[in-house]
């Protein structure tokens, strides 16, 4: 059991170790420029190994989609007795928004990792592709947890959150100050997404 626990915690630290080195690439020079070889040499692994743990290039730059599913899925199900799944969906944008959180859409290297994905039309389409993805697992979670009409649940709050997201990009592009984006941004979060919640009660 210890030298299973051992083989996948070496593996994920392979994993996190690859994605880091893709990132600090992609962010100094674009997407486009950085070949998967390129990554392979600089993280000195074999090509082959880059992708034993990602299907595809753009997953080296959204490696955390697996980790931000997980905590949305747990959000819901765990949520305390009282509190709907759309205001626990809230309640964690809102903390990892305040932590800074490298899945939030207000952090440290935040604007120059939205520009690579901007000039990407890969990445791009591997975003909306990830967002489909979330969606369907929020919704999924919301039927287990008994959530009526959990489909238009789900499809409604990451709507909500996509607009938020997407609005506070465009003003830190537009060279808003950071400190009043991400003021507002917290705000939207809770007001986006408490109109959700008011729609299904």
């Amino acid at each position: 059991m210890n030298q299973q626990g051992r083989r996948e915690r070496k593996k994920a630290e392979l994993r996190t170790r690859i994605s880091e080195v893709a990132t600090a690439l992609f962010l100094e020079r674009g997407f486009e420029a950085v070949s998967v070889s390129e990554v392979a040499e600089a993280a000195d692994v074999a090509r082959p190994t880059v992708f034993a743990h990602f299907a595809r290039k753009e997953d080296l730059l959204f490696d955390r989609y697996p980790e931000a599913e997980a905590l949305v899925v747990a959000a819901i199900n765990d949520r305390p007795a009282g509190t709907s799944a759309v205001e626990a969906l809230s309640d964690l944008l809102v903390r990892l928004a305040d932590e800074q959180h490298p899945l939030s859409t207000i952090r440290g290297s935040f604007r120059r990792f939205w520009e690579v994905v901007a000039e990407s039309r890969a990445l791009q389409s591997r975003a909306r592709e990830l967002l489909d993805h979330l969606e369907q697992a929020v919704a999924a979670a919301m039927a287990q947890t008994a959530v009526p009409d959990p489909r238009l649940t789900a499809a409604l709050s990451v709507a909500a959150y996509r607009t938020v997201h997407l609005e506070s990009v465009r003003r830190i592009f537009a060279g808003d100050d950071p400190a009043v984006v991400a003021a507002d941004h917290r705000a939207r979060i809770i007001s986006a997404l408490g109109a959700v919640d008011q729609l299904f009660k």
